[in-house]
């Protein structure tokens, strides 16, 4: 004789058993979790060029999210595209909202993002930055670098000039393994 267990029960006992450990139903916990916001640009140019910038808020519960983007603190509507809400399979959420711009000199964009596990927004600036700061951070960057190198350089010429000395003495004699012993 089989047992012949319902469908809807069988799915439901399959469901409690795949379901991860970690998710806020089964800590059995309903509270909500912040979101983490970053923005960014689709592509590194200069003033002047046409870009995108991507306001990426992620791992946030629940799914209700407002998302906005402020040029110099207006409100822009023209050129912003967004993706569905999407689950990340843990109970958490993530959403892109971009916003097609021409960054201009002093320009500051804000990702405005607002979700019940906080009180206030969370708000993330993102500054045009003009071709000689891009340069003077490019050559910072490069200074540090070669720095590096030759402090490196310098470290390996030492080390094998002192292992130099240990076989030819002080007074320029040499110094091999028999008389060293």
């Amino acid at each position: 004789m089989a047992l012949r267990v319902p469908r809807g029960l069988w799915s439901a006992a399959l469901m409690l058993i795949l379901l991860p450990r970690s998710s806020p139903v089964a800590e059995g916990r309903d509270s909500p979790v912040e979101p983490t916001v970053t923005v960014s640009p689709s592509r590194t140019e200069a003033l002047n060029h046409h870009n995108m910038l991507v306001c990426s808020v992620t791992d946030f519960y629940p799914g209700q999210v407002r998302v906005r983007w402020l040029r110099n603190d207006q409100e822009e509507t023209a050129g912003v595209v967004s993706t569905p809400l999407i689950r990340n399979g843990d109970w958490t959420f993530q959403i892109l909202v971009m916003l097609e711009m021409t960054p201009q000199r002093g320009d500051v964009y804000t990702c405005h993002v607002e979700h019940p596990s906080r009180q206030s927004p969370i708000t993330v600036e993102w500054r045009a930055q003009s071709e000689s700061a891009q340069g003077k951070m490019l050559s910072g960057v490069g200074g540090l670098v070669l720095g590096l190198i030759f402090l490196g350089l310098g470290l390996v010429i030492r080390h094998r000039s002192q292992k130099g000395e240990e076989r030819w003495g002080a007074w320029g004699t040499w110094a091999g393994p028999e008389t060293l012993s």
